[in-house]
């Protein structure tokens, strides 16, 4: 899988104000930035990005996925 491929999926699944991702096909790290992570916990939004991905997780097209999640507040306040 590719990362533009990966941003797809993801982008087409979450309302994404910001995906960046970065891996060699197997392991990937995301960056995500999303409105639908407001109000929820760091595992809820870990939860909503795999879901995103369905079974790809588990038929190991998608080996490895590190995430930051952050909401769109949030991720101003980091730019600051």
């Amino acid at each position: 899988m590719t990362a533009e491929q990966l941003q797809a999926l993801i982008t087409a699944g979450l309302p994404c104000q910001h995906c960046d991702l970065e891996g060699d096909g197997r392991h990937w790290y995301a960056t995500i930035v999303s409105s639908a992570f407001e109000g929820k916990r760091l595992i809820q939004r870990h939860q909503q990005v795999y879901a995103t991905l369905g079974s790809r997780m588990h038929t190991d097209e998608v080996h490895a996925l590190s995430m930051k999640t952050f909401t769109p507040t949030e991720w101003a306040a980091k730019a600051t």
